[in-house]
């Protein structure tokens, strides 16, 4: 467990959350910066730090939990959008390094989560979509393995 991790310690019962649901993997909670009403985050109970930590049957499991998260968000707020939202790392906007995936009902002109704030850019040439489609090919773990470790640099 990472030192003061707040999922953490609200998986361990050491801070309060309000839950919306749970399984023996997985915490679905309110955030509490709600930056749109039934704003939840769902978090494994392991503490993993980040997508290329979490193991894929764990990350199925977090995402079996926000599909049916979602689902009761629709009922609820009867939004006419949703958003799954996961970031990694400082520069993706992750605040806290505890794997968790937001899911946010959405309203037109709510603010949140602006895509293109330069707006939309023009579509990138085939043959060049082609050649990175190419690099990730060939760097995508096989099924079911763990990726070799990123080296520090």
């Amino acid at each position: 467990m990472a030192v003061a991790c707040p999922f953490c310690a609200i998986v361990a019962g050491r801070l309060e959350a309000s839950v919306v649901a749970e399984t023996d993997t997985a915490l679905a909670l309110l955030d509490l910066r709600q930056a749109v009403p039934g704003h939840v985050l769902v978090v494994p109970r392991q503490h993993v730090e980040d997508i290329f930590a979490i193991d894929p049957a764990l990350a199925g499991d977090v995402m079996q939990l926000g599909v049916r998260v979602a689902h009761a968000l629709r009922a609820v707020f009867d939004p006419p959008g949703l958003n799954l939202w996961q970031s990694n790392g400082h520069a993706g906007g992750q605040e806290v390094a505890h794997f968790h995936l937001h899911i946010q009902p959405r309203r037109l002109a709510d603010g949140l989560l602006r895509i293109y704030p330069h707006g939309v850019p023009a579509p990138t040439p085939r043959d060049a979509l082609d050649r990175m489609a190419e690099r990730i090919r060939l760097s995508l773990p096989p099924d079911g393995a763990s990726p070799t470790p990123r080296s520090a640099s």
